[in-house]
């Protein structure tokens, strides 16, 4: 963090002495007031709900210009990445800072291998829950459940203790989210077979059964294995900040991990491509390509409560750089598939077109966005709609673990404590119940 010799002056009208505010800068990116001295000296907050306007903490780890489209992993464009690197490559550069070479990969890969098995008790607590119980509530469970089996690994101030956790957690958490799936349908665990890669291990967990050979088709596993390098990490969304503000109190690494899988369980988060999916699954019931005109007009009428999902994003402005390569892998799979006349998915690419043509979307930049594609891929895979969150907190896993890593090492850690601006009552005194 670089010290501007530029200075910010923040004066008052209402006569209170003015201060000076040092700017940082950072390699790329806006400048930051630093506000820390704020209250001491001046007795006043700032107020920015939903902290938009605020830095929480200094990274090195993702970088996003909305303006442009653009999202770096350790200053590597995300296209590079998807395009040169697999996802445990990607996984080594968010959490060491570097891409592996040739010996890092083979000690890396074999390192998450030789962790991929859950304890068997595992399968016992998964039986406490109802078959038809959300994934994501599962996951929460199982994932908070593991610091009660690792109790090796679980104190946040030793390094060592948080490498062998990171590791357990990137390795683990497709055996358990396929195990959460296997419960749902009532059929067989499958346990991990080491000689696959990261994404052909978890389609296998997932689709195999006892009874036959399950063969990876090696264009899903890589469209799998895509979908976990766009999703693996994303600036300080809602779920990283909260991995950041719990593991800030001192918590062991599965404890803040849970809260995260909690946070992206939300629609608004992590439930967007569930979100999308069901909205064309409503508009195929309503009569599929036919009725996607009168499905439009809804979306642009401002009294109307129907929602266009998927499409726009709140940080990219412009196209988000992960929706252009989900689009390729998309139209990928579904031709390998023989998917293209599929009513759902010729609907979705009906919807494609409009909105990249239309007036009204190209203005607003209403562009389909990444949870639109991985929504279809998903589905064309055979992955059911509720599980497709659990496969986003399964590929987010490694960015919430290096960032918690990462503000641990930070000097300048301190337990989360954001302030509020208080409209509630004064100070008052309890009368007699008769004089209420």
């Amino acid at each position: 963090m670089n010290a501007s010799d530029v200075k910010a002056t923040l004066s008052f009208s209402d006569g209170s002495p003015s201060m000076e505010l040092p700017i940082y800068k950072g390699s790329i990116g806006p400048d930051v007031l630093d506000i820390r001295k704020l209250y001491g000296q001046t007795g006043k907050f700032t107020y920015d709900p939903g902290f938009l306007s605020t830095a929480s903490c200094q990274s090195a780890i993702t970088y996003i210009d909305g303006d442009k489209g653009e999202l770096l992993y350790r200053g590597y464009p995300i296209e590079q990445l998807a395009q040169q690197c697999d996802f445990l490559d990607t996984c080594y550069l968010l959490l060491y800072g570097e891409l592996p070479n040739e010996q890092q990969q083979r000690d890396f890969h074999k390192l998450v291998n030789n962790h991929t098995m859950v304890n068997e008790q595992m399968q016992f607590f998964l039986r406490g829950f109802r078959r038809d119980a959300h994934p994501m509530a599962v996951m929460t469970g199982l994932v908070g459940g593991l610091s009660a089996f690792y109790h090796d690994s679980t104190d946040i101030n030793n390094p060592q203790h948080r490498e062998i956790a990171a590791i357990r957690l990137i390795a683990k958490m497709p055996t358990l989210v396929a195990m959460a799936y296997k419960y749902s349908l009532g059929q067989p665990y499958i346990y991990p077979k080491n000689s696959l890669s990261y994404a052909g291990n978890f389609m296998r967990m997932m689709f195999a059964t006892p009874c036959e050979d399950y063969e990876p088709n090696d264009v899903l596993v890589r469209a799998m294995d895509r979908i976990f390098i766009l999703h693996a990490d994303h600036e300080q969304n809602a779920s990283t900040s909260t991995v950041r503000l719990c593991g800030s109190s001192g918590t062991n690494p599965f404890a803040a991990i849970a809260a995260g899988v909690a946070c992206l369980w939300g629609p608004a988060h992590g439930g967007a491509n569930e979100a999308a999916l069901n909205m064309l699954e409503d508009i195929q019931r309503q009569g599929g390509v036919e009725k996607i005109g009168e499905f439009i007009k809804q979306v642009k009428d401002k009294n109307s409560t129907v929602k266009l999902m998927g499409f726009g994003h709140r940080v990219y402005k412009n196209y988000d750089p992960r929706a252009k390569l989900m689009r390729e892998t998309c139209h990928e799979v579904l031709g390998a598939l023989g998917l293209e006349n599929d009513p759902l998915f010729k609907l979705a690419m009906t919807l494609e077109k409009i909105a990249l043509e239309d007036e009204y979307f190209v203005a607003r930049k209403l562009y389909p966005n990444v949870d639109f594609y991985s929504g279809i891929v998903q589905r064309a895979i055979g992955i059911p709609v509720s599980l497709f969150t659990a496969i986003f907190a399964l590929a987010r896993t490694v960015g919430w673990i290096a960032q918690l890593n990462e503000m641990i090492a930070d000097p300048e850690y301190k337990i989360g404590r954001p302030r509020q601006l208080y409209v509630g009552a004064e100070r008052r005194d309890v009368q007699p119940v008769e004089k209420r």
